[in-house]
């Protein structure tokens, strides 16, 4: 029985084989979900599936792409939102 504060699902269960031969359980915290778009909910691309802690660590531009609204909208939806704002 592993420990208590291991039986929870919140942690992943990986098993690793050993040079040995013999194959023992790690546990691993579960990646957080993707960061969606805001307008589409589409899972958005640059940008890291990282705990907020290891996401503090990271510098600006490895947070989210370059560009306006990068790491809230997907570059269509972005797009679109520009134009929008133009055409007003």
């Amino acid at each position: 029985m592993p420990r208590r504060r291991l039986r929870s699902r919140s942690l992943r269960r990986i098993h690793v084989k050993l040079p040995g031969g013999s194959t023992v359980l790690r546990y691993a915290r579960r990646k957080p979900s993707h960061a969606q778009c805001a307008g589409c909910k589409k899972n958005l691309s640059g940008v890291p599936r990282l705990s907020s802690t290891k996401m503090h660590n990271l510098a600006k531009t490895k947070k989210r792409p370059e560009r306006p609204f990068g790491g809230v909208y997907c570059s269509r939806c972005s797009r679109a939102k520009i134009l929008e704002m133009i055409r007003k």
